[in-house]
């Protein structure tokens, strides 16, 4: 069943995904003006719940980010015994079961361009068709998605900065508009008595409990807005703070951003305005929302980018392979690698789930370029352990990193390890926080342990292949291999 823009329905379910938010909601607010009652759900998907670690940080966030959102349903409602519903298992066979057992007539979600979601969702409408049922997806992960924004030709962009200046010269109030989540007095479903259940723990659903606090992460809507309530204060000031992992520069939202417990259109309302005025941090982080737009464009439009180079030319690359390669792999996966930064950068994600921006991109250079590893093991692995994984974003940055995506880092250009360190870490603060090993290290010797002198090394307590590994390749041989390496592009370019 196709429905009409101008169709009403009874009963209608909202499904919550990567939307875990009761404000400024694309598919609440539609739902709400079309239905005379609405019904809120959440699935844990078993399928992707069987592929995780039982101590995982994302579900962790999810589960507090469904309490969270529970509330706010209730709240909205002035009524206990509404609020979200929560269920386990296979999505259709799950909706099968509560359109059947609500009279649902519609279920109202959004877009999710991933090719599992797009799968599920092809399977979802096929049951819900038979039950007579129709399925409404709305936009609401971004602000341009699909082929919103197409070059002249009418073709997808394939680099940034002119699909960036079509965004800018394309986007309206409209776009930005807030959807409103304003139900009537008993618009938001009281859940049948039979079907109410309470919500359930992690350990109920098969994980184990994380401290989140511990991390310093708040999940839920709530967390979301005591993070940006801190940084409009420091919004003007991101375009020079952004690049320095020591310092408190970023946002912080982007596991909000993924999880959408905040609304991406809100936080394009906060920095378009300012950009305008010409407030470069502003206009920086506003390039950086503009960023997560045109990766999702891009897996959307080329699918073959999550396991294929976006630039084909790029899969002649041999990478090393065999008990060496992984070996190395091991050595950066666990911080093993000698090289400071790149080892507190490890540490940093395995510890706590979340790497800065900056240094994702060292440490992808250094296993691509220094290493020599295939840029889809490091995409796994970041896939594994980031709580803000995003695919398309991770796809797009690794591909960058390996020089084979859109606006890619050129082959020729390799990061050098130790002045990275020096220039983004001048003080070795960070190095210090996730290596306390190396924290006695004068400044000048941090950065390349392996260079001090000696009796540097012993005031500090710093005991080279004990207490602090080695470098595990040598940078500048390391380069001229990784130009010979990707030597298979150039000759086939020319």
């Amino acid at each position: 069943m196709k429905p009409n823009s101008r169709d009403f329905f009874d009963r209608s379910l909202v499904w919550f995904r990567r939307d875990l938010r009761a404000d400024d909601h694309a598919a609440l607010h539609h739902a709400l003006l079309r239905s005379k009652q609405v019904f809120c759900v959440f699935i844990f998907d078993t399928a992707i719940l069987e592929s995780l670690p039982r101590h995982d940080r994302r579900v962790a966030f999810i589960h507090g980010s469904l309490v969270d959102l529970d509330q706010q349903l209730r709240t909205l409602s002035g009524q206990e015994d509404t609020g979200l519903l929560v269920r386990q298992g296979e999505p259709t066979a799950c909706l099968q079961q509560l359109v059947s057992e609500l009279g649902i007539q519609a279920v109202f979600t959004h877009h999710d361009d991933e090719p599992y979601a797009l799968k599920r969702d092809t399977a979802v409408k096929g049951v819900l068709a038979n039950l007579g049922a129709s399925f409404v997806s709305f936009k609401d992960h971004v602000v341009f998605e699909r082929s919103e924004i197409l070059t002249q030709n009418g073709q997808p962009y394939g680099v940034f900065t002119p699909y960036k200046n079509n965004w800018l010269k394309k986007v309206t109030a409209a776009d930005l508009a807030e959807k409103h989540v304003k139900p009537s007095a008993g618009q938001l479903a009281p859940v049948p008595e039979a079907l109410r259940r309470p919500m359930p723990s992690l350990e109920e659903i098969g994980f184990e409990a994380v401290d989140l606090a511990a991390l310093h992460i708040q999940p839920g809507s709530s967390g979301a807005q005591l993070l940006l309530k801190d940084f409009v204060k420091r919004i003007s000031q991101y375009q020079q703070t952004r690049d320095f992992p020591s310092v408190k520069g970023p946002s912080y939202l982007s596991v909000h951003l993924r999880f959408g417990t905040v609304s991406t259109r809100r936080l394009a309302r906060l920095a378009y305005p300012l950009a305008i005025e010409g407030v470069a941090g502003a206009q920086t982080w506003l390039g950086e929302l503009i960023w997560r737009d045109f990766y999702h464009q891009i897996l959307h439009h080329h699918p073959r980018v999550v396991k294929q180079s976006f630039k084909p030319i790029y899969d002649a690359i041999e990478w090393e392979t065999g008990k060496e390669a992984k070996q190395l792999f091991a050595a950066w996966c666990e911080g093993r690698t000698g090289y400071p930064l790149v080892d507190a950068a490890m540490a940093q994600i395995n510890q706590t789930g979340y790497m800065h921006n900056r240094l994702r991109m060292v440490v992808a250079c250094f296993l691509v370029k220094d290493l020599g590893i295939d840029w889809r093991w490091g995409e796994q692995y970041f896939a594994q352990q980031l709580i803000d994984f995003d695919l398309a974003a991770n796809n797009g940055g690794w591909q960058w990193a390996s020089s084979s995506g859109c606006d890619a880092q050129p082959y020729f250009r390799i990061f050098n390890p130790i002045s990275q360190s020096e220039k983004f870490d001048s003080q070795g603060k960070f190095i210090r926080r996730y290596l306390p090993q190396l924290a006695a290290l004068p400044n000048d010797a941090i950065h390349a342990p392996w260079l001090a002198k000696p009796l540097v090394l012993e005031a500090a307590n710093v005991t080279l292949g004990k207490t602090y590994p080695m470098p595990i390749v040598d940078h500048a041989k390391a380069r001229l291999k990784t130009l010979m390496r990707y030597s298979v592009v150039k000759s086939k370019s020319d």
